[in-house]
């Protein structure tokens, strides 16, 4: 066990625990992690799961142990690559160490199976730049053997260089002074599998590390890649590694590059009414699953997709609720519409949408197969006129005649089935079966990290999320479909911006714009009083329904207005308890949540992604989008 020797006596002495105990001081051996161990059940099959994007690698500047600057994300480009934090000085057993041993495991193992070799590098940054300085970390990465496998240890100048990194990766630490007067940097223990692109695949604790599991990990990582570049031209890729809902975090930094599916139709027709009907483990069954039939599933996804139904032929349902970008738009706050026409609220996710039984923002709809109209014939959505003139478009097209025919048993449309298509469609848009649900309905207690359980027990107590964000006994929409005031709405109809607006013009070209300059060349913000605007109660002033939260680490930006990025920002914005206003819910108060709960709960909300998406994303791929070289008129 020499490979968990990460430090001297002497370091230990000024960094960590004391060099000198005596037999009275000395404590029970800690009860070692799984990593240690060898793995008690067969690791998953490789190749027989995914590992969805779960965001993007942050990036910062480190230090390489030679002593030159480079950007993270430099060391991370053109291999899988495995990243954890460590100083060394740690002597918690279970922490710094731990991860060590199990990168020299999965080192071994990969010098061993040639095909991998040059596929992945291991990258451990340190904690504790103050005494990891890149000549220290240059020896310590001397005490380790040579090896074809690349191994980079490297720090950050100072510790507000290394703070944004740590933020980004929800690494939060904290400094104690011991008994012997000594620091020791306390840290939840984290190592991230990153694929070829900066995408992070998955997230490791001390309960979940293991060499074995994590070599099956990369091992997947690179069939899935080999995969795809195996399809020829002409050929549906399976696009089993990027269909999930596609990241775009990140879009302000210098160094982004756009893995956009966008203009891919490549993708590969799923069995859409099968999802539909079959049950999901954590969800309830459909209302309307009687009334489905795959012929009006395909129907509603031809008018889904069709640019075709708005007013100038440019404009669709898809273009607001993009399949790669969980069925929401992750690069704006607020949608826009036909013509660049402005819509004052974010578009919600349509994922389980078919579920709900509020829809909008403020409620004012219950039903899909009315809903989808509003959309339809709103001036700054798809502008059409009427519902007679969306309908003669659609019956004047023979191939929608058939499809019509098909579903309903009539060639014509009409309001009624029209709705009931594109309902149908998005009802079909389903994804449970997180790894919340293997652990918390079916009972695999390995499911969910030991940081994600906390982050729940915290969801269900101290932070009191689940007060409107329900769970019942066999399913969970995470919503009680009920509106409520936060106090964003007050302040954004009450107060008048005085900070500068950021702009982002392209990649790495952000400019601040004076509040008065935005707004002589801006549309003026619309207000916004929620479900007033629906019931004229006073009462009722900046109420908005609360969401579902299923798939939500997907599904940024947040709220209803999309002012917040990240979820870290959502939470931190409960944790202050919403702002104060005459209406606001007797339900929000400060939290007093810690950063670690608070990193906790955003790990908990990350476990909630279904396990459907890549499906229902390669679909949408595989749509057709109308040919707009021939009107439906």
């Amino acid at each position: 066990m020499a490979a968990l020797i990460v430090c001297t006596s002497a370091q230990l002495g000024a960094h960590g625990t004391d060099a000198h105990t005596t037999d009275a001081e000395e404590k029970e051996p800690p009860l070692l992690a799984p990593g240690y161990e060898a793995l008690l059940f067969d690791a998953p099959e490789v190749g027989s799961y995914s590992l969805p994007p779960l965001g993007k690698a942050a990036d910062g500047l480190v230090l390489s142990s030679n002593g030159n600057t480079v950007k993270l994300s430099e060391l991370m480009v053109g291999k899988i690559t495995v990243l954890s934090f460590i100083y060394r000085a740690c002597d918690d057993v279970n922490g710094c160490p731990l991860a060590t041993y199990v990168m020299q495991q999965l080192r071994a193992s990969l010098e061993s199976d040639k095909n991998l070799t040059d596929k992945v590098r291991l990258i451990s940054l340190s904690f504790d730049p103050a005494n990891d300085t890149p000549e220290s970390m240059n020896a310590y990465k001397n005490s380790f053997a040579e090896s074809d496998v690349e191994w980079q240890f490297v720090t950050t100048e100072s510790i507000e260089t290394l703070k944004p990194i740590l933020t980004a990766y929800n690494q939060p630490i904290s400094r104690s002074t011991l008994a012997s007067g000594s620091d020791s940097i306390n840290h939840l223990l984290r190592v991230y599998l990153i694929d070829e692109q900066r995408s992070i695949r998955n997230i490791y604790s001390a309960n979940l590390l293991h060499a074995d599991t994590l070599l099956n990990d990369v091992k997947t990582l690179v069939q899935s890649v080999e995969s795809s570049h195996d399809v020829t031209i002409g050929q549906s890729a399976s696009f089993e590694n990027p269909t999930q809902p596609e990241n775009r975090s990140g879009y302000s930094s210098g160094d982004y590059t756009s893995q956009s599916l966008a203009l891919q139709r490549n993708g590969v027709t799923a069995d859409l009414y099968a999802i539909a009907v079959k049950p999901t483990l954590g969800l309830p069954v459909l209302d309307n699953i009687e009334q489905l039939s795959a012929e009006k599933i395909k129907l509603g996804r031809a008018l889904f997709f069709d640019r075709r139904l708005s007013i100038n032929n440019t404009f669709s349902c898809a273009m607001c609720h993009i399949p790669q970008q969980a069925f929401t738009s992750n690069e704006l706050a607020t949608s826009v519409g036909v013509e660049g026409r402005t819509v004052k609220r974010n578009a919600p996710t349509l994922i389980n949408v078919g579920f709900l039984k509020r829809l909008f923002h403020d409620g004012r709809e219950s039903k899909l197969e009315q809903q989808v109209w509003s959309p339809l014939l709103a001036h700054n959505e798809m502008a059409n006129p009427s519902v007679g003139y969306v309908l003669d478009k659609i019956n004047n097209k023979p191939s929608y005649q058939i499809q019509f025919e098909q579903a309903f048993g009539s060639p014509e449309a009409n309001m009624q089935n029209l709705g009931e298509a594109l309902a149908a469609y998005q009802s079909s848009l389903i994804a449970g079966n997180s790894a919340f649900d293997q652990w918390f309905y079916a009972n695999e207690k390995n499911a969910l990290s030991k940081n994600a359980q906390a982050g729940f027990a915290l969801f269900s107590g101290k932070a009191g999320c689940e007060s409107c964000h329900t769970i019942q006994k066999n399913f969970a929409l995470f919503t009680d479909e009920s509106m409520h005031n936060t106090g964003l709405g007050y302040q954004r109809s009450m107060f008048k911006r005085t900070e500068p607006h950021e702009v982002t013009l392209a990649p790495g070209i952000v400019v601040k714009v004076d509040p008065a300059d935005y707004a002589s060349a801006a549309e003026p913000p619309p207000n916004d009083l929620g479900l007033y605007e629906v019931t004229q109660n006073p009462e009722d002033r900046w109420k908005f329904r609360t969401p579902g939260l299923r798939n939500v680490a997907l599904t940024a930006p947040y709220m209803h207005d999309g002012s917040f990025e990240t979820l870290l920002d959502v939470v931190r914005f409960y944790n202050d308890g919403g702002i104060a206003n005459p209406e606001l819910s007797p339900l929000l108060k400060p939290l007093a949540l810690t950063e670690e709960e608070m990193a906790q709960l955003v790990e908990f909300l990350g476990s909630l992604n279904g396990d459907s998406l890549s499906v229902l994303v390669n679909d949408g791929l595989a749509a057709p989008i109308g040919d707009v070289s021939h009107s439906l008129q």
